[in-house]
C-alpha cells in the first residue's frame, strides 16, 4: 500500500498526523473488503488553499474541512469486482496498485472542528480521513440515505481503529 502524505500548512499539528492517517486509510479497506493495493495521496493545507481548491472543483467561495477526489466511478459502492476490466484506468502501471485518489484536509478546521465538538484532534483528524475514504470508495451523503449509511460505517471504522470520542 502506498500512502502519500505531503504537510504544505505552516501551522503545525502536534499530534503523529503520518501514523493517524495511515492506520484510518489502512482501517477504511480492510472494513470495505478491497481485495487490492492501493494508492491514496493525502495533503494536508491551510484553509486558504482549501479554499482555494473548493473554490476551483466545486464552485464554493468557502474553506470546508475535506475535500475528497475519488479516482473511480464505481456502479455501487466499494463494488471492487469489475475493476480488473478497467485495469488501464484504475491502476498505477508501475506498481499494480489501484488508484483510490487524492484527500484535502485543512489542519485549521482539525483544530477548530476538535475544539467545536470537544474531541482530540486526533479524533478528529481520524474522522476527516474515514469520512474521505468512503467517499474514494464510492459513498456519498447527498440523501438521508446515504448520510445513514456513511455514518454508521465513519463510526465503524474509527472504533475499530480505537478513535472514540
Amino acid at each position: 500500500m502506498t500512502i502519500n502524505i505531503e504537510y504544505e500548512a505552516e501551522k503545525k499539528l502536534d499530534i503523529p498526523y503520518e501514523d493517524i492517517i495511515t492506520s484510518v486509510v489502512e482501517e477504511s479497506l480492510v472494513y470495505e473488503d478491497c481485495p487490492y493495493e492501493s494508492e491514496v495521496n493525502v495533503l494536508l493545507t491551510d484553509d486558504d488553499s482549501i479554499r482555494q481548491i473548493n473554490k476551483e472543483y466545486r464552485n464554493i467561495d468557502s474553506p470546508t474541512d475535506v475535500l475528497s477526489f475519488p479516482m473511480i466511478n464505481y456502479e455501487k459502492p466499494s463494488d471492487f469486482d469489475r475493476l480488473e476490466e478497467m485495469a488501464n484506468d484504475s491502476f498505477n502501471p508501475e506498481t499494480g496498485e489501484l488508484l483510490l485518489g487524492d484527500i484535502v484536509i485543512s489542519v485549521d478546521k482539525v483544530e477548530e472542528q476538535a475544539e467545536k465538538y470537544g474531541h482530540s484532534q486526533t479524533r478528529e483528524l481520524a474522522f476527516l480521513a474515514a469520512h474521505s475514504m468512503l467517499h474514494l470508495c464510492g459513498y456519498d451523503h447527498m440523501e438521508d440515505g446515504e448520510r445513514v449509511i456513511m455514518e454508521k460505517k465513519q463510526e465503524e471504522i474509527l472504533s475499530r481503529g480505537g478513535y472514540m470520542r
